[in-house]
């Protein structure tokens, strides 16, 4: 197992009360028009945002890989290994509260969301507890920073299987936080975003990111 699928699978645990605020009323929308919800409901849109989360990975993995190959340049993974890193360090402070630049990032999505969002909502209300694995895969572009930062991730895995890879880790993260929000367990999502936990993990996230950013620089001037 690679160590960035489970630094990507850290990211979606620690981040998931990122994903609890954007995601939070989720739960209300999956339920809407049903006076007794579907237990499977909240799964079924889950396993639908994480089928979103891997082809987005997929893409850019297999991407970026077939670029790196055609452009012949041995550095270029190296350089974009480089980027994502900072990228780590920019999502490390934002999840800690320290800083939060990677709003704007999250930004250059509304765009595209803005014509998904429709779509999605063409689902609700469900006729049935199938219909969530679409709604939740349109879902799983909205936009968000944590997402993007992962996505840098998966773009330098070096195969479009790696890629769909890193995106599944991250989404397997942020499940159990996401049921949480589904069948309503408070304790554990109070949890997952007190002050402690964020700041213990956005510090681990933070020197892995570190780590990277030495380790790719290690290899570009061994390089040069």
């Amino acid at each position: 197992m690679s160590a960035d699928w489970l630094a990507a699978f850290g990211i979606g645990l620690i981040g998931a009360g990122h994903c609890v605020g954007m995601c939070g009323g989720i739960a209300s929308m999956l339920s809407l028009g049903h006076a007794k919800p579907n237990k499977w409901t909240p799964l079924f849109y889950n396993i639908g945002r994480l089928t979103s989360y891997m082809i987005a990975g997929l893409v850019v993995g297999s991407a970026v890989s077939t670029l790196a190959q055609v452009s012949q340049l041995s550095h270029s993974l190296a350089w974009l290994r480089l980027f994502s890193a900072f990228f780590m360090i920019a999502l490390a402070l934002y999840i800690g509260r320290w800083w939060f630049g990677l709003l704007h990032v999250e930004k250059l999505g509304k765009s595209l969301w803005k014509y998904l969002s429709p779509i999605g909502g063409k689902f609700l209300p469900l006729r049935s507890p199938a219909h969530a694995i679409p709604f939740g895969f349109i879902w799983g572009w909205l936009p968000c920073g944590l997402v993007y930062s992962t996505l840098t991730w998966a773009a330098v895995s070096g195969s479009a299987f790696g890629g769909a890879m890193v995106m599944l880790s991250f989404g397997l993260g942020t499940l159990p936080a996401m049921l949480f929000v589904g069948y309503g367990a408070e304790k554990i999502k109070s949890l997952q975003q007190s002050k402690w936990f964020r700041n213990i993990g956005a510090l681990c996230i933070l020197l892995y990111g570190v780590y990277t950013a030495f380790d790719s620089l290690a290899i570009l001037s061994v390089s040069f």
